[in-house]
């Protein structure tokens, strides 16, 4: 969807920025990630680790997703994605649609190093800009994404402070329910 957005290729990093964007967007209104993936803190901000694998066809992703990669991703030249086909829709909540609309509207104009910078500004990924000094990544935590930027980035999605509370609940639930089922 992105890359065909784009024209029909995406910078890989630019995609997973603005996949980030959209997953902030979305958990913060509705409570949960687009990706349902885990997130890690690097160099040059967040990264859906799953997602990530997926656009690099790495060896850590099962037999579905690397074929579901190779029918609508090519890469091409080891740093931009190309969109073999048009997205299958029917995995997509419109939810998730509306999420990755805001994010190509908001951020998609940018390029993938000023994607990286931007996201350096917000909270989740702030709080592990000593620890990244001395390590590639480090995991991070969803709840951190309620919280809201101190600069005047875009906060993906305002939210009171009741809002925050409703919703750091809600994904404690979810992340508890997931341990007992597994």
């Amino acid at each position: 969807m992105l890359a065909l957005k784009a024209g029909g290729t995406i910078n890989k990093m630019k995609a997973l920025k603005l996949i980030y964007f959209a997953d902030r967007y979305h958990l913060r209104k509705y409570g949960r990630l687009i990706t349902n993936d885990n997130y890690i803190a690097m160099e040059n901000g967040p990264v859906a680790s799953r997602t990530r694998d997926i656009a690099e066809k790495t060896n850590f992703i099962g037999r579905y997703e690397k074929k579901y990669a190779c029918a609508y991703l090519e890469s091409k030249g080891g740093y931009d994605l190309k969109s073999k086909s048009s997205p299958d829709n029917d995995v997509f909540s419109d939810s998730d649609i509306e999420a990755l609309e805001f994010s190509w509207q908001r951020f998609g104009h940018f390029d993938q190093f000023k994607l990286a910078s931007i996201t350096h500004d917000y909270p989740e990924w702030d709080k592990h800009r000593d620890e990244l000094n001395r390590t590639l990544s480090t995991p991070m935590d969803l709840d951190d994404f309620f919280d809201d930027p101190t600069t005047t980035v875009d906060e993906c999605f305002p939210l009171s402070d009741d809002d925050k509370r409703a919703r750091r609940e809600h994904l404690k639930e979810l992340i508890h329910l997931e341990s007992i089922w597994g």
